[in-house]
């Protein structure tokens, strides 16, 4: 049976492919330049916190689930790509719920990892934007993560409720409110206009 993380991991990693597959057709980009832009999104955070944690091979090396997973996405992304109506509504959407599911993956790989809870917190929140990062500037854009949009903060702020709640509930619920808040709060900030200060 599949365990809560493995359900928040496989479906993170449907969400950023699809993320990242739609960022690339709005470029413009041939199948194979989609579904490598797709790939990056969903593995590239990842990596980086596998490589930081010294956990080599990294993840998607040792389990072949995450690249076929990614490939059909991909694949399906490409066939029903007529039926979706606005890629930048489905886009952000899920581009949202992926930086909540990721972020508690990363957050739990450094749990596993005996770390503390603020280094924990941190590598959530490169295993949830920095797939982002590494698409934005493959694409020539200006990665969101570096903008004054709340996107990285909402990983921060998921991240600790996390650590918040962990005390006074369940593992399970104290995830899926991080997740939520994370999700939100990205949500709430584009729809607002909410920002940081710009220096």
């Amino acid at each position: 049976m599949f365990s809560i993380l493995n359900i928040i991991e496989l479906l993170g990693t449907i969400a950023f492919a699809i993320s990242g597959a739609f960022s690339a057709m709005q470029k413009r980009l041939d199948a194979f330049g989609v579904l490598v832009i797709a790939f990056i999104t969903s593995i590239g955070g990842g990596t980086i916190r596998d490589v930081l944690i010294g956990y080599t091979p990294v993840s998607w090396m040792r389990n072949l689930h995450g690249p076929i997973v990614i490939t059909l996405t991909v694949i399906a992304a490409i066939l029903f790509k007529k039926y979706i109506k606005s890629f930048k509504v489905t886009l952000f959407l899920f581009d949202a719920l992926g930086l909540g599911l990721f972020t508690l993956i990363g957050l739990q790989k450094g749990l596993d990892a005996g770390l503390r809870p603020v280094i924990c917190i941190i590598l959530g929140t490169i295993t949830g934007s920095f797939g982002g990062v590494l698409r934005d500037i493959l694409l020539n854009n200006i990665p969101l993560i570096f903008r004054k949009e709340i996107y990285a903060t909402a990983c921060l702020i998921g991240g600790s409720a996390y650590f918040i709640l962990l005390p006074f509930t369940d593992a399970n619920w104290a995830k899926i409110v991080a997740i939520s808040l994370i999700c939100g709060l990205r949500i709430l900030a584009v729809r607002y206009d909410l920002r940081l200060p710009v220096l």
